[in-house]
């Protein structure tokens, strides 16, 4: 086999990811450990310029409270959207954490526009919002721009600051010592034959959420494209799993309805051109079904509808053959058109309606634009046609999946205080390990803004913590890092020692290849634990020959092959998104209910059932290969 370098880093605070709240804890991480001389490395997967789901850009941030006066003081505004986010969420929220992220944010806000992001403003020079959480920006620039406020920030540091791009973590290390406790990271240059050992004192762990555990829509050609990126692959749920910490909500996965094959945002034409979608036949789907919904109440009833209500009623739809559904792009030119009378006022407001609709795409999704034109449409004439897309993990957004996290000391239950070794913000249920963003469970609607500000809160509390420690060293031997390594590079072995045993070396008895593990995967995911394929139904029964299915998927796990670091990439992105599967489909066995019925629904179980209020966590157990279901109760503090 090829010689593979191995370089060791030790390092103070370890930041994984430098997605949106990786690049906010770099921030404030920075800040708190320069006057103690404490050293942060920060390691990405890509390039942190453009790395997490805002890679391409974003039109809008979805999270502002409006509290220093730029838009409408609102001093009840933590109260109102963690009231706000419960009720979207079907009454089931850590809202201890959503509180500390909406008294937080808008200073993160502030940050933004200060590193130069461009947020719409009136004639009169105030902020343009699109609904009652959000502002319009021109985004495409949006990461870059807190990429280099990050990357400046760990400039100060000298030589005590280091970033490293284009690693894949694989594995998170834990203390010989003290076996509830992480102390660094293993992973491989994606360039270069190099295995990086990463020695820490206290690890933040924001690596995304997931993309492609099921299978996406997109199919053939096509394949690949999804609404979040592709390269998003679970990572941050694995390692917190596989390191024995707690994962939360793994069922709850959001299905985000787009518009149809691009995967173009819809936000901007609800909320801010307030276009009409209908179904198949120019009849509403919205509220067309509230015999059906009042089953959910009082959920069902709250204003905004709650996201998987919304959901819920194209399902229906969906089950009554009037698809497809339609975005009218046209109607609201037909809207204008009636409201204004002025011929010069009617030509300037189309014409600012047709450029801000075109830029919505080109901000964040440029296929959305690419789309219209390969389709012949003028969306000033022709409606376009919208779809549920394929369930994603992404505890950031209208989802609740990630981990059981501890949440700030003047705001969390007493009850929760014994889930958790230490009393550090944003800390998992294992000593040392943080995360934030995607990888904070039970905290909806974080989205960029808010992601951002709970890594700031959770990379200060990281501070603490090595500072805490600071006479503490990882104990971890060269035999365990031995042992990493050959795992790792297990694929490469195996597919030099058996490649040639076909002609063909993609089609081989001794191995699978990642992509073709990754069909494997999908398809359970798809048609056992409520993919599109079922139009998001599931059971128990089915929920069981899903997980019999995937012990053997698991058992392929070492016999995955790659021929090169591209391919071992995407072996460890597989691996990765298996174990977040096998969470999902543990934690929908375990609930006997259907609390987000347009992400998911049980057919034997179709209904809310409020004794079944509360949160179902997952562990494993490496050393012995066990899951564990946990409940957690869900208390209120609104």
């Amino acid at each position: 086999m090829r010689e593979i370098a191995t370089e060791v880093v030790e390092t103070d605070i370890l930041i994984l990811g430098g997605g949106m709240s990786g690049c906010g804890a770099a921030v404030e991480a920075t800040y708190w450990a320069k006057p103690l001389g404490l050293k942060v490395t920060l390691v990405d997967k890509a390039a942190i310029d453009r790395s997490g789901p805002v890679a391409m850009g974003l039109s809008a941030i979805n999270t502002y409270m409006g509290m220093d006066g730029k838009v409408t003081q609102n001093p009840r505004a933590p109260e109102r959207f963690v009231e706000y986010v419960t009720n979207d969420q079907m009454g089931l929220m850590r809202q201890d954490m959503v509180y500390d992220v909406a008294r937080h944010v808008d200073s993160t806000v502030r940050h933004f526009e200060k590193w130069g992001l461009p947020i719409w403003k009136d004639e009169a020079g105030n902020l343009v919002k699109s609904g009652e959480w959000q502002l319009m920006i021109c985004g495409e620039s949006y990461k870059i721009l807190v990429a280099e406020a990050a990357k400046n920030a760990i400039g100060t540091l000298g030589d005590k600051g280091q970033i490293i791009e284009r690693v894949m973590i694989t594995h998170l290390l834990k203390d010989e010592k003290e076996p509830n406790r992480v102390c660094g990271a293993v992973g491989f240059s994606v360039r270069e034959d190099k295995f990086y050992v990463f020695k820490a004192k206290v690890v933040y762990c924001a690596l995304g959420g997931a993309v492609h555990v099921f299978r996406p829509r997109s199919q053939g050609e096509a394949f690949g494209r999804s609404w979040m990126p592709p390269f998003v692959n679970g990572t941050t749920y694995a390692l917190i799993l596989q390191a024995g910490g707690e994962l939360t909500q793994m069922d709850n996965t959001f299905v985000p309805p787009r518009f149809k094959d691009s995967y173009g945002p819809v936000g901007t034409f609800f909320l801010l051109f307030k276009t009409p979608a209908t179904n198949a036949y120019d009849g509403p789907y919205v509220g067309a079904y509230p015999t059906e919904l009042e089953k959910w109440a009082p959920y069902s009833n709250a204003k905004p509808c709650p996201t998987p209500m919304r959901n819920y009623e194209m399902i229906l739809c969906a089950k009554e053959g009037k698809t497809p559904y339609w975005m009218h792009t046209n109607r609201v030119v037909e809207r204008f058109q009636k409201e204004i009378t002025d011929p010069k006022e009617l030509k300037k407001k189309i014409k600012e309606y047709e450029s801000e609709a075109w830029e919505d795409f080109l901000d964040m999704t440029i296929a959305g634009a690419t789309n219209w034109a390969a389709h012949n449409i003028d969306p000033m004439e022709k409606p376009m046609e919208l779809q549920m897309s394929d369930s994603v993990f992404i505890g950031s957004h209208a989802c609740s999946c990630g981990a059981w996290a501890c949440g700030p000391e003047d705001l969390m239950p007493k009850e929760y205080a014994d889930s958790f070794p230490a009393q550090y913000n944003c800390m998992t249920t294992v000593m040392g390990l943080f995360t934030a963003g995607c990888g904070v469970g039970a905290c909806a609607h974080k989205f960029s803004s808010g992601s951002h500000v709970q890594g700031r809160i959770a990379g200060k509390a990281a501070v603490k913590f090595a500072n805490d420690n600071k006479d503490y060293t990882p104990t971890v031997s060269d035999d365990t890092i031995n042992k990493l390594k050959e795992i790792v590079y297990r694929p490469f072995a195996l597919y030099e020692e058996k490649s040639t045993y076909t002609a063909m070396p993609d089609v081989n008895p001794y191995y699978i290849s990642p992509h073709n593990f990754l069909f494997r995967l999908q398809k359970i995911m798809g048609e056992y634990c409520g993919g599109w394929e079922t139009l998001y139904g599931t059971s128990d029964k089915l929920l069981e020959v899903g997980l019999w299915k995937l012990a053997f998927c698991g058992e392929d796990i070492e016999k995955i092959a790659a021929k090169d670091l591209h391919e071992l990439l995407r072996a460890w992105e597989s691996i990765h998104r298996y174990w977040v599967g096998e969470a999902c489909a543990r934690t929908r066995l375990a609930r006997k209910e259907s609390r987000w019925p347009g992400y998911y629904y049980k057919y034997d179980y179709l209904k809310l059932d409020e004794t079944q209020k509360h949160f179902i966590n997952v562990k494993y157990d490496v050393d012995k290969k066990e899951w564990t279901i946990l409940t957690r109760p869900m208390i209120p503090i609104i």
